[in-house]
């Protein structure tokens, strides 16, 4: 235990990220969030707030490459627990807003995304980073990035794997709110406020309804199976464990397709 702060005030609650200088998406740091979720719900808390410590340079590293399986198995299964937090804020009958500052890396793209609103500071970045990695993402993450980004902007990053500005994913109506990083709480807690103030049971069935209706995505199960074969190659592959070692090193990867 120890990966995050929790406090609640005025109906508010806010879950601060703790987890080292990077804050990696560990097991430990997604039980906790999960656990800390569960006990705001029955607090009858009216909002959530999900940030990392005040003047950080990353909010969030995204998957804990240490924890990501090498032995063949598949790294991003239904049961990953980044997959865990995500459907629990998704379902979750209370907005959780992501106040961003510093960069978001990889999987925690997809759950700052997830969240239902995104303020974020000025400096902030953004970058998807499986491709840089060797990480064959999953194809229900795909979706939610689809989900919230135009496609042409997701392609760029998935192909590119650099960070994104906070400012052109506001253009873009990614990012709700843009604030200078002194700013940065009082922007993201005053629209805590205002939604505050609203009605928690329309609160909760539109959020179920949006919900239900952006993942109204119908696939096949052939076309299932055939990703998920790609997916296999991938992991299997001597480019995924030499992604994960260069990861580790502390160096770029040297990828050979194969």
């Amino acid at each position: 235990m120890g990966t995050i702060l929790s406090t609640i005030a005025e109906q508010v609650g806010t879950i601060t990220l703790k987890n080292g200088k990077v804050n990696p998406l560990s097991k430990a740091l997604i039980d906790e969030i999960q656990l800390e979720l569960e006990h705001m719900k029955s607090r009858s808390v009216r909002v959530v707030v999900l940030r990392a410590e005040k003047g950080v340079k990353v909010f969030s590293a995204g998957h804990d490459v240490t924890e990501l399986p090498t032995n063949g198995r598949d790294p991003l299964t239904y049961n990953d627990p980044l997959r865990q937090l995500i459907r629990a804020i998704e379902k979750y009958p209370v907005p959780i807003i992501a106040m961003i500052e510093g960069s978001v890396w990889g999987g925690a793209c997809e759950l700052v995304m997830c969240c239902d609103l995104i303020v974020a500071a000025e400096d902030s970045t953004f970058a998807i980073t499986p491709a840089k990695l060797g990480v064959p993402y999953d194809i229900y993450g795909m979706l939610n990035f689809i989900k919230v980004l135009d496609i042409h902007l997701l392609k760029e990053m998935l192909f590119g794997a650099q960070p994104v500005t906070a400012q052109r994913l506001a253009e873009c109506g990614v990012v709700n709110r843009i604030a200078t990083r002194d700013q940065l709480e009082t922007a993201t807690m005053n629209l805590a406020q205002q939604i505050k103030r609203t009605s928690p049971l329309v609160q909760c069935i539109l959020k179920e309804e949006l919900r239900v209706l952006s993942s109204a995505s119908p696939l096949n199960p052939e076309a299932y199976e055939r990703i998920q074969s790609l997916r296999r190659e991938v992991y299997d592959s001597s480019d995924y464990q030499e992604g994960i070692r260069a990861f580790k090193e502390k160096r770029d990867p040297e990828f050979q397709g194969k």
